[in-house]
């Protein structure tokens, strides 16, 4: 650590009994001398981080009394002798990095036992890695940025010789060509593993379960190389996590919820893969995060306020190109230390909130290509740091804010809005190249380079003038409306008294605007559901008169304009009261001139199946019972769904098949009955008899989702409790409401219409019979118990009442 220079003198070969050498971080240059060949009795020799060129003395490799061997950081050139191991036995520390040694590894290598260290790392090695299985003493092993491996499918096999090794802690192959599947023994690697890097490299299919083993990992990257499959989620288990980078891969499906319990992490960089629906909220428990990447995937659903406040130390926070919707939270505010923000080429929409103005360390601001509306907000000025400004490609209108040009702004694209008025002539606004405000026609003057039109100004008197002339116009405008509306509401009145009341199925008269009020600019807070196709809010039309849901198409995802087609011709075509009832539909552009898709449902007030089926933990769960089903609503529900099947097989002009039937597309009213929806992958069986007696297991093709639905162990609950009460009363067991039994009925019914070949499966009309024969066997034991039963209380009035109401007519 000195500023020497020039060459190491031969002289020191002389010195017999020379044991250590060290001059590293200096300015030497030259041969590494010859005569240090000479030293038998040198331990320990360091000249890394200098200018040495040329190669190391052949000799210098024969000291076995050599512990520490380090020239890392220089020039040197040549190759590994193929016995290396064997004539420095007891070699401890051998660190070679970045240097420009080539061929391959020697075999030898696992001879050398006492060996701690080996550091080969950007140099210019190739070929396969050989096993290691007797370096039983390797803590550090670093190979990254050679030319190790062929792609082929044996070439990570040397990994699994690493297993006996108890005191591993840094395993670094990065930047090499190492292709095949990660094997499964890596989750035998020592639990002393902190840090495991693959990264750039060519190592495919997926990341074995088994690593939740290494349960010290500090630090694992393997971005860029051709892994696929879901994110294992058993990385959650490793708690210890600080850095996790699986970006630019083709992992897929949904990112683990169990990521949130890794609280130590500070970078979580998930991007470029296939990764599809929402953030989890788990994530916001991670609360340490500096950089957090989902960019490039296809995640849906909205950016939840857990989620954007994640960590109030973030720096980077990048979700773009994806398909998210809703609106940017306006905890936002709180990432007070945030230097970059990209949510760029989503599905946002609403305004940009005032909150943002509170980080005031933002230097990258990127929202293009979104829905976007409003203002620039004014509390936005406090961001005098921001050198990127991308707007572009929203509806943002309004002036151009003045507080821009005193920015220093190396970028500012406010292109493809509805800005207008007068182009400031400051600032970034003095560059052409810098400043980008295409599509923006109402805008005017700027520097002449931007070839807009002059601003037109009005004089004092005919501003007045023009201010008079727009107020007697909006007034007269006004009283003609209201005049109007009167009419409209007494011809109304007049008409409703001479027809009667009107009937609940006509269509209401909705556009984009009325949709866009109606659920308060789509806010997060009105959505409802998110579906495969669009996203499905609460709203509110004429004045409060009609609740309704709003299933909005989300047309950049492959077959969402084919589903609306689909959806229309089949809701048109049937009526039932166990079908959810389409009100109207909406089809036209939105205020970014894209195509814009609705359907208007009726409301359904106690939401999907699913979320009786499964209910999530609610913020006052400590107060509010969770919502669960009895046995006898279920079997309700499963008599209301089997029936609208049995219209649509049945009784439809033309045979209709869902195709998506499952608990989230059955909704249910304040009284739970139940209505089949969602017909936007359903099909038309024109020829119904073309499939039915053919031995085969699909007719269509395998569609919609795909799973598995687990009973609820609730049943069985119910069951106890309802023992229990037999044994209070001294009922006979014989005569009393079995679940068991019935729920082996109700079984056996949904096995029969599951079997593999259709034409052996139970017709949805017998099912229909059978589970009402179910239901009657019920209520006549229900009601029978409850006129001989000498226990008085509400239990078994209930019991009939729950019954009595939904028997049909």
């Amino acid at each position: 650590m000195n500023n020497l220079t020039g060459t190491v003198s031969p002289f020191f070969g002389n010195l017999s009994f020379f044991q250590g050498f060290s001059a590293t971080y200096n300015n030497l240059g030259g041969s590494i001398p010859n005569s240090f060949g000479q030293l038998m009795k040198l331990s320990f020799f360091s000249v890394q981080n200098n200018r040495f060129s040329g190669t190391i003395p052949r000799l210098m490799y024969n000291l076995s009394s050599l512990l520490t061997f380090s020239v890392s950081g220089n020039q040197i050139q040549g190759s590994l002798p193929f016995d290396i191991g064997i004539t420095l036995p007891n070699i401890e520390v051998f660190i070679f990095a970045d240097n420009q040694f080539t061929g391959s590894i020697p075999v030898s290598i696992s001879n050398a036992t006492n060996l701690d260290t080996f550091e080969m790392g950007i140099n210019k090695l190739s070929g396969k890695v050989p096993s290691l299985e007797k370096l039983n003493r390797l803590t550090f092993l670093s190979l990254f940025l050679n030319h190790l491996g062929s792609g082929e499918t044996d070439d990570l096999s040397f990994l699994c010789s690493l297993t006996n090794t108890t005191y591993l802690t840094l395993l670094d192959i990065n930047g090499n060509n190492f292709g095949g599947k990660l094997p499964k023994c890596i989750g035998n690697f020592s639990t002393t593993l902190s840090a495991f890097y693959l990264d750039n490299n060519k190592i495919s299919k997926n990341i074995p379960t088994d690593i939740g083993n290494l349960i010290n990992l500090e630090d694992l990257r393997t971005w860029n190389n051709k892994l696929s499959g879901n994110i294992p989620f058993e990385i959650g288990i490793l708690h210890k996590l600080q850095y996790l980078d699986l970006s630019q891969n083709k992992f897929s499906g949904n990112i683990p919820s169990s990521l949130g319990n890794l609280t130590a992490l500070t970078i979580l960089n998930l991007g470029n893969n296939n990764l599809q629906g929402s953030i989890p909220l788990s994530l916001g428990q991670c609360q340490n995060l500096l950089r957090f990447y989902l960019n490039n995937n296809n995640l849906s659903g909205t950016i939840a306020s857990e989620v954007i406040a994640l960590s109030v130390s973030l720096i980077i926070l990048d979700l773009k190109a994806n398909q998210l919707t809703g609106v940017l939270p306006i905890e936002v505010g709180n990432l007070k230390n945030l230097e970059q923000l990209d949510i760029s080429e989503n599905m946002m929409f609403g305004t940009i909130p005032t909150t943002l103005g509170s980080c005031v360390t933002l230097e990258f601001l990127a929202m293009r290509r979104n829905f976007f509306q409003g203002v620039i907000p004014s509390s936005l000025e406090s961001l005098r740091g921001i050198k990127v400004l991308d707007v572009s490609n929203n509806n943002l209108s309004g002036n151009i804010p003045k507080f821009l040009e005193f920015w220093d702004l190396q970028i500012l694209n406010l292109s493809y809005n509805q800005f207008e008025g007068e182009v400031p002539t400051k600032g970034v606004f003095k560059n052409v190249s810098a400043t980008l405000l295409k599509a923006n026609d109402k805008l005017c003057g700027g520097i002449p380079e931007f070839q807009l039109p002059k601003c037109k100004y009005l004089n004092s008197k005919k501003r007045k003038m023009t201010l008079t002339l727009k107020i007697i116009i909006s007034t007269a405008s006004g009283l003609f409306g209201v005049t109007l509306i009167l009419l409209l509401l007494f011809l109304y009145s007049s008409l409703k008294k001479r027809n009667g009341s009107t009937s609940s199925d006509s269509n209401l008269n909705v556009s984009y605007q009325s949709l866009l009020n109606a659920t308060n600019g789509f806010s997060s807070t009105n959505l409802i559901g998110v579906g495969s196709f669009g996203s499905v809010y609460k709203g509110i039309l004429d004045q409060g008169r009609h609740t309704v849901a709003i299933k909005v198409l989300n047309l950049l995802r492959h077959g969402a304009s084919k589903s609306f087609v689909a959806e229309c011709e089949i809701l048109r075509n049937i009526k039932h009261r166990n079908l959810v009832k389409v009100l109207t539909i909406c089809s036209g552009i939105d205020y970014q001139g894209r195509d814009f898709k609705a359907l208007v449902y009726e409301f359904l007030g106690n939401g999907n199946l699913d979320e009786w089926l499964h209910p999530t933990p609610r913020t006052n769960e400590a107060v509010e019972e969770p919502r669960k089903l009895s046995f006898l609503q279920r079997l309700n529900i499963a008599i209301d769904v089997a029936s609208a099947l049995d219209y649509l097989h049945h009784h439809c002009q033309t045979p209709i098949v869902h195709c998506d039937l499952k608990p989230s597309n059955i909704l249910l009213d304040d009284e739970m009955v139940a209505h089949v929806g969602d017909f936007g992958l359903a099909k038309f069986l024109h020829d119904a008899t073309q499939d039915c007696s053919t031995n085969q297991s699909s007719s269509i093709g395998v569609r919609g989702t795909i799973g598995y639905t687990p009973p609820d162990p609730f049943l069985l609950w119910e069951r106890q409790e309802e023992e229990t009460r037999n044994d209070t009363q001294n009922e006979d067991p014989n005569g009393s409401f079995n679940i068991q039994e019935c729920l082996i009925s109700v079984l056996e019914i949904g096995v029969a219409c599951s079997t593999q070949y259709p034409r052996e499966r139970m017709n949805i009309n017998v099912v229909v019979v059978q589970l009402h024969k179910i239901r009657e066997n019920i209520l006549k034991t229900s009601v029978h118990n409850a006129t001989t039963s000498s226990y008085s209380g509400d239990a078994q009035v209930h019991m009939a009442d729950d019954l009595s109401w939904r028997l049909p007519s």
